[in-house]
């Protein structure tokens, strides 16, 4: 059985933030049970995705990874490389203590934009919409740094504004805009099987890094 561990990223290496949308704030969250985007399942468009894959050795990355519902899911159809990260302390030794008995996961503790790695598959849940928007472009260069060639980008992302944030929306148009310098858009639609609370707001990604 291989030791799980949070792997906590020295503050110095750290951009630095105020502490809203910080790692305190979302810990505090946690702590209070404010958790409005926990489905306390898999996202159904991101299941309906997994179970169409047939590769099962492909490595994988969860940023943001909250619960850990879609690493869990992978883990139990057999995938073999999954890699989880979140800078929340709380969340990520819940996960540890509820995963140890998997082998074939690596729980990192840490602030996504300092990890490094490559990747064939990263998946999208409710982490781009928690991110201050200032951080989009980053978070596009990231992503493509840490895909393998023709590596994939597949998700969710919010096709509408809220009046409270976050989480942070947006609009087709803008994402299009976004990613399209850095990835090839193979779909970007609106989603036919989001759970009830947010049909007709999600928008479904599949991005592949573009080789230019």
């Amino acid at each position: 059985m291989k030791a799980k561990s949070c792997w906590l990223v020295a503050e110095s290496r750290q951009p630095k933030m105020n502490n809203f949308l910080s790692k305190y704030y979302w810990n505090s969250r946690y702590e209070a049970k404010e958790t409005g985007w926990d489905l306390k399942t898999i996202s159904p468009p991101l299941k309906a995705y997994i179970d169409q894959l047939t590769n099962k050795n492909i490595s994988v990355l969860i940023p943001g990874c909250g619960s850990g519902y879609e690493a869990e899911y992978l883990l139990k159809q057999g995938f073999e490389q999954i890699t989880v990260i979140d800078f929340a302390p709380l969340v990520v030794q819940k996960m540890q203590k509820y995963m140890f008995n998997y082998q074939n996961i690596k729980i990192i503790c840490a602030d996504f934009f300092t990890h490094t790695g490559r990747y064939d598959l990263i998946l999208e849940q409710t982490f781009f919409c928690a991110l201050d928007p200032s951080l989009r472009t980053n978070y596009v260069q990231k992503m493509s740094k840490l895909l393998k060639e023709n590596g994939k980008l597949v998700g969710l992302l919010f096709g509408v504004q809220f009046p409270n944030n976050p989480p942070f929306g947006g609009s087709r148009e803008e994402y299009l805009d976004l990613f399209s310098d850095k990835f090839k858009i193979n779909l970007l639609e609106p989603c036919y099987n989001s759970v009830k609370p947010r049909q007709g707001n999600e928008l479904f990604l599949n991005f592949s890094k573009n080789g230019k």
